[in-house]
This record gives C-alpha cells, sequence and structure tokens, in this order.
C-alpha cells in the first residue's frame, strides 16, 4: 500500500496503489496513517514527503469503497480511516511536503492544503468534483481553499470543479513551484534535505506556531463538512454518482 524511505532525517512515504491511481481505501488510510504517527514521534525523522507511484499523486477516496459505506457493506472500522489520517495530518508536527507526481482528485488534492510546502510536476493537474459527486467539500477545503486560493477560486473549484494546471496551482498559491516531471522528486527532497538539516526542536515549534494560527478554524470546519456529509449521503442521487464514478477512472 505504501513505500516507507528513511534518509538525512527525510521520511518518503510514497501512496503505492498505481492500480487505483493511489486512490485511498482503509488499508491506504491505515498504512500511510501510521507511517506519519512513527514519523510524528521518531526523534530522528525531521520532515515527512508525500508523493505517489506511477502517474497519480493520489484519485481522492475509492469511491467504490464509499459506495459500499453508503450501501451499509463497508469494512469493519472504514469510518475512522478517512478521519484518522486527517487527525494525524492536521496535527503532524515536522515540515510536511509534498511532491505531486500526477493527477491530484479530491482528497488528492485537499490534502495538499495541510502541506507546508508542495512541489508539483508540469504535467499534473488537481481537481475537487465534489458537488458532482453530490456530497460537499472535505478535509476543511471549505476554510483552507478559500484562505489558500482566495474566495473566488475557491468557489468555482469547490461549485464546478475545473481542473487546475500546474501553473494555476503555483500562481493560486496551492503550489509552491513547478517542475520537470523527471526533476520533481529530487528537487523536492533537496528541499527536504535543507529544511532537515536545521535542530528538530527549532522545526516543531515554528510548525506549532504556524499550526496555532488555524487550529480552530480548520477543526470547526472539519465538524460543518461532517454534518453536511452525513446529510447528503444516502440520497439516491448521490448513489448514482457514486456508482458512475470509479477511482481508478477519477481524472
Amino acid at each position: 500500500m505504501i513505500r516507507v524511505d528513511d534518509a538525512a532525517g527525510v521520511r518518503l512515504v510514497t501512496f503505492d496503489r498505481p492500480e487505483a491511481r493511489n486512490a485511498f481505501n482503509l488499508s491506504l488510510y491505515q498504512a500511510v496513517t501510521a507511517a506519519m504517527a512513527e514519523a510524528a514521534a521518531d526523534p530522528a525523522v525531521h520532515v515527512l514527503v508525500l508523493t505517489g507511484a506511477g502517474t497519480a499523486f493520489c484519485a481522492g477516496q475509492d469511491l467504490k469503497e464509499m459506495g459500499a459505506i453508503a450501501a451499509g457493506t463497508g469494512p469493519p472500522g472504514v469510518e475512522k480511516g478517512f478521519r484518522g489520517l486527517l487527525d494525524v495530518v492536521g496535527a503532524f508536527p515536522k515540515p510536511l511536503l509534498a511532491a505531486v507526481n500526477g493527477v491530484g482528485v479530491g482528497l488528492g488534492f485537499t490534502l495538499l492544503a495541510h502541506c507546508d510546502l508542495v512541489f508539483i510536476s508540469d504535467d499534473a493537474r488537481l481537481r475537487a468534483p465534489f458537488a458532482e459527486l453530490g456530497v460537499p467539500p472535505e478535509a476543511a477545503s471549505s476554510y483552507l481553499f478559500p484562505a489558500v486560493l482566495g474566495w473566488q477560486r475557491a468557489a468555482q473549484v469547490l461549485f464546478s470543479g475545473p481542473w487546475v494546471s500546474a501553473a494555476e496551482a503555483v500562481e493560486w498559491g496551492i503550489a509552491l513551484r513547478r517542475c520537470p516531471p523527471d526533476e520533481l522528486l529530487e528537487v523536492t527532497m533537496d528541499v527536504a534535505r535543507q529544511i532537515a538539516g536545521a535542530p528538530l526542536d527549532a522545526l516543531v515549534e515554528s510548525k506549532r506556531l504556524l499550526l496555532a494560527s488555524r487550529d480552530e478554524a480548520v477543526a470547526a470546519a472539519r465538524r460543518r463538512e461532517d454534518e453536511a456529509f452525513t446529510r447528503l449521503l444516502g440520497r439516491t442521487a448521490n448513489q448514482a454518482a457514486l456508482e458512475r464514478f470509479s477511482a481508478p477512472e477519477a481524472g
């Protein structure tokens, strides 16, 4: 489900479900959450980098599994996967970087707003098709997207789900820099290694101060989104939308 590589104070976590374009199912949620929690507690890890295997960064949540959840046939504990990942991402106490190597859809887009630095491949694209699927925004994107992108761009992204190019991602502030595909990971890792050379306590304190300005707003946005999702999930129209879309086809 994932690959984990540690070197020079940097942990690289690679989403490794290329056959599903790295869409998150319960097993992937659990694996990434565990790797991040271990990195948070390990004094040898100063920086964490997220990336994807194959041609996609992350195609979002596994919609087939979401359909099973809506039908009441999801795997035991499935409701904890998404929330558990967001808990560890939102509270991650060290610098969190992303190397967006390809398509980022749904969670593959909203996750980036929680990262401290984002590098994106020239050929990558991002999309948040929530309204099209009959569900509300997720992962506190209803707060973070307006804060990062500005109100009107956030509204466009969340209402109509357009594709966002790598150039737009940088222009709009969701990514710091775009890179040629074959240079993306090395550029990201170079920056990660530079950051990792700083004392860990200084990095942790800096991250704590950054998070303090938005912690309560992010938590409140997640609660509102959870309530909205509960209201919408299970509607006939939403069931049909989930059946029309599958994670491997997203993007």
